[in-house]
């Protein structure tokens, strides 16, 4: 692998996840990130309108951004997730139980975790009507 193609084809270089207390609020957020003339959206994956298989949720931006060096700038592209509390405890939760673990995950295990992923989906949901009905 060169250096040209880690460039071109590795966009988390760099990563960062913001944790928001409402749906809304993500995509308020990511709005606001990709308005700003110093950042480019390069992908969006919205894995809250559609989740994956998994029951994962969360809103994924690629995007490039100008990093300064001593002596140049280069426009590197970073992975932004943003997603809710919930969303966060089901995939921080799930990644503890699933990986790294010697025991065999058996597909009732799998479809367990996909209930919690809609439990959290429903807290989600009523957590931001709660926060409309009170005009928050």
């Amino acid at each position: 692998m060169t250096i040209s193609s880690m460039v071109n084809n590795i966009y988390d270089i760099a990563g960062i996840r913001v944790i928001c207390p409402f749906i809304t609020d993500v995509y308020q957020i990511a709005q606001m990130l990709i308005t700003q003339t110093d950042v480019e959206l390069m992908q969006m994956k919205d894995y809250i309108k559609d989740p994956k298989e998994n029951g994962y949720r969360s809103l994924h931006l690629i995007v490039k951004i100008t990093v300064f060096f001593s002596d140049t700038t280069h426009q590197v592209p970073i992975e932004i997730q943003l997603r809710t509390i919930a969303m966060n405890f089901w995939a921080s939760t799930e990644h503890q139980l699933r990986y790294k673990k010697d025991k065999e995950f058996t597909p009732e295990m799998h479809q367990r975790l996909k209930t919690c992923a809609e439990l959290m989906a429903d807290a989600d949901y009523q957590m931001q009507k709660l926060a409309e009905e009170i005009h928050f």
